[in-house]
């Protein structure tokens, strides 16, 4: 060992120490946070999915890769992390000699070909993703960047960290070629021989290039030490736990979509018989109030932007930034920390849990953090702005393009449950909505007994249950079917349609109510229990003897196809549910419904968000429309899982648009700009918003906003008389 090897190796050592040393003090700080959450049992069944789910994300990338060349470059860049660590590791062999390499596999021909490859692929990726992040900068000309409210210096040093590393790595394996010293053939290593020609013969050169491998990599390790919210680094590592405790690891997409979490205490679903607001935790109303995986999902936060680029919210200037939200959340939590670790914090009653003595030697910004509001306005000091958090419409845009899965809805949700069920405070106008749901059993408060007024001049009868027990389907009308009028029309042509294919139907009338979907959503978690048991118990009476297979239950509304279908299950109601889109693709395909008159015009179709993105039911609408035009749909730019919500969900359709421009006419004028004359929805809250923004614009002959089951009645029974045009008003 020459005196230079003996200086580099002891500079290596020395940083590595301190690195090292650092990061075990960061890593138990961070599992000291979020264990400050509350328990959640239900994240540890089923470990086998969650390792294959958590093995096909990562090593797949198959949620990077929906984003085509950005994914391809971030999979490149991981592997060489992961790989090429082991070149990291080998450059403490080169501090100490020039010649050292790794033991046994070190001097394998095929590591060195695998390694050349990845580390050019790693330099090519590394470099598309510098150029993405400085074309989308967020202050660039030209609009909001997926980066705004980034920490840009983080995304900047962790990418010139790897650039670095990896140029450092060429430049080891170069100072070995110059020195004849190389054990690999130039035709598994060019790039490194072609290096190695530019280089000096300088027997010294890859013990110096290794030390400043190993500075650089033992750098980037001390300053994420330092900075524990540093999603943009720390989510390499946070990534794996936090998908493979991801909600349900089976779902095909993101586990925080479809139905949402019943509300828990103490990690146990509430039970409202017998739940107190001074000993049961009612939605969220501290950071320390998530559960442990709730931390967990804000340590892992890469800031990527993908959720905020999609959102609808902070797509038409409203405070709301999934991303935002979440980093948030993280700041808090972090900096909230010290003084719940010193045992800290309110309890249910809102009463001071720590003594003085063990605050007294916390630090003033600490204690203030504790005083913090989770939910307030700039005046209050308050964590989340009321705006930010009612200005979601949970269309899960999100959770399905978030990386890493984390569940925001749920989050939002949790919050939301507090505010409404504890402090009474949400928007004034859904205050209606919910007396209605409670005192009518409906949003709107129409009568009980006009909840068949639908069938009225039908030529066929619609059986009731309990009049007819030969059914095949019960078919779940939804308020907005049996209330609205525009909905009616859709529920009408369904009806019409499974008449005319022979399906043995019945509904159950007044005995149906509101499947809870908007007050679950809001947050009032009490009158959507109220709402579904009661529904749950009619249900269960119906198919009494039936098999959960011959449970049928058909809905033409996908937020009560959702409730039914994913949420009823929950309180002991186990059905069948099909979307009417669905049942109406089975018949047109078996033959017992034939489109004869194609329908003209052009005709574009609006992904329903809990239809598509929730319930990945994107093929059976399509497949309606393409018998009923003979032909291709007409895509809007946004469609499929990135379907621009119509902004009706989360129960925003009850709560007035103030901030910024209406969802819905961003959405309008997106299906104006195809052309197409017919814009087809499978949703009645999105035939609503869509209808209203049509005639907001002024275009209400031109374009005609109508669900799919009538595009099919009218190809199907062309004679069959529609009713004019679907833009009548609200009804009830």
């Amino acid at each position: 060992m020459g005196s230079v090897q003996i200086v580099t190796t002891i500079l290596a050592a020395a940083i590595t120490a301190v690195a090292v040393w650092l990061a075990v003090r960061a890593v138990l700080q961070m599992v000291a946070v979020i264990r400050l959450g509350q328990p959640a049992p239900d994240r540890f069944g089923d470990k086998a999915a969650r390792a294959r789910t958590m093995l096909v994300e990562t090593a797949g990338h198959t949620r990077m890769l929906k984003w085509g060349v950005v994914g391809a470059a971030h999979w490149f860049v991981m592997v060489g992390f992961v790989v090429l660590s082991l070149l990291v590791l080998e450059a403490y062999f080169e501090v100490v000699t020039p010649t050292g390499g790794l033991p046994i596999i070190g001097h394998w021909t095929v590591f060195g070909l695998v390694t050349e490859i990845i580390t050019v692929l790693g330099l090519v990726g590394i470099l598309v993703l510098m150029v993405i992040r400085l074309r989308n900068r967020p202050t660039r000309p030209g609009g909001r960047s997926r980066f705004t409210g980034s920490t840009m210096w983080q995304g900047y040093f962790v990418e010139w960290i790897v650039l670095l590393v990896l140029i450092f790595g060429l430049l080891i394996r170069g100072f070995k070629v110059a020195t004849d010293h190389f054990e690999y053939p130039l035709w598994a290593t060019p790039v490194s021989h072609a290096v190695g020609a530019a280089l000096p013969d300088w027997s010294d050169g890859a013990s110096v290039a290794a030390l400043i491998k190993i500075a650089i990599s033992m750098t980037w390790l001390i300053v994420i030490s330092l900075n524990v919210t540093m999603g943009v680094a720390w989510h390499r590592f946070l990534a794996f736990p936090n998908i493979f405790f991801k909600r349900e690891p089976a779902k095909p997409a993101g586990s925080g979509l479809g139905a949402l979490r019943p509300m828990t205490s103490q990690g146990k679903p509430l039970d409202f018989e017998e739940a107190d607001p001074e000993k049961d935790q009612f939605g969220v109303a501290h950071v320390e109030q998530f559960s442990w995986k709730g931390l967990l999902d804000f340590s892992t936060c890469t800031e990527c932007g993908r959720c905020q680029s999609q959102c609808p919210a902070w797509n038409t200037g409203k405070p709301l930034s999934p991303k935002l939200l979440v980093l948030s959340l993280r700041d808090h939590a972090y900096a909230k920390a010290p003084y719940l670790l010193a045992g800290g914090g309110k309890d249910l009653t809102g009463e001071e849990k720590a003594t003085q003595a063990q605050l007294a030697h916390l630090d003033v910004l600490s204690l203030a953090e504790g005083d913090k509001p989770l939910i307030g306005d700039a005046e209050s000091g308050g964590v989340i702005d009321p705006d930010v958090l009612w200005s979601c419409t949970t269309c899960g845009a999100c959770v399905e393009q978030c990386p890493v899965d984390i569940e925001h809805v749920d989050h939002i949700v949790d919050m939301r449950r507090y505010q409404v069920l504890i402090e009474s405070s949400f928007p004034s106008e859904a205050g209606v909505m919910l007396r209605n749901l409670e005192n009518k059993g409906n949003p709107w408060g129409a009568p009980q007994n006009t909840r068949e007024d639908w069938t009225k001049g039908l030529d066929f009868e619609v059986p009731r249950v309990g009049e007819v027990d030969d059914f095949e389907y019960l078919f779940w009308v939804g308020c907005a079917g049996a209330f609205e009028d525009r909905a009616k029309k859709t529920t009408r042509a369904v009806a019409t349609l499974l008449n005319e294919a022979g399906v043995k139907f019945a509904i159950l009338g007044e005995g149906e109510t509101c499947s809870g979907d908007p007050a679950r959503r809001i947050g009032n978690e009490f009158v959507f229990q109220m709402l579904a048991q009661q529904n749950v118990e009619t249900l269960n009476e119906a198919f009494e003897g039936r098999e959960k297979a011959k449970r049928k239950i058909v809905a033409t509304c996908p937020h009560c196809f959702n409730t039914l279908g994913n949420e009823y299950g929950q309180l002991g109601g186990e059905f069948e549910v099909v979307h009417h889109t669905q049942l109406l693709a089975h018949l047109v395909a078996t033959g017992k419904l034939t489109p004869v008159q194609p329908v003209d015009g052009g005709v574009t179709y609006h992904d329903p968000c809990y239809l598509g993105r929730h319930n990945r039911i994107f093929a059976a609408p399509r497949e309606v429309l393409g018998d009923a035009i003979a032909g291709d749909l007409t895509e809007m730019p946004r469609n499929s899982e990135r379907s621009f919500c119509c902004g009706a969900g989360g129960a925003r359709m009850w709560m007035e648009e103030k901030i910024g421009k209406r969802i819905n006419v961003d959405r309008v004028e997106e299906a104006m700009a195809t052309g197409a004359k017919t814009v087809a929805v499978g949703c009645p809250f999105c035939s609503t918003m869509l209808n209203d923004g049509v005639n907001g614009k002024g275009a209400g002959e031109q374009v005609e906003v109508i669900d799919v089951a009538s595009v099919l009645l009218r190809s199907v029974k062309p004679e069959q008389p529609q009713g004019g045009r679907e833009t009548a008003p609200i009804g009830g």
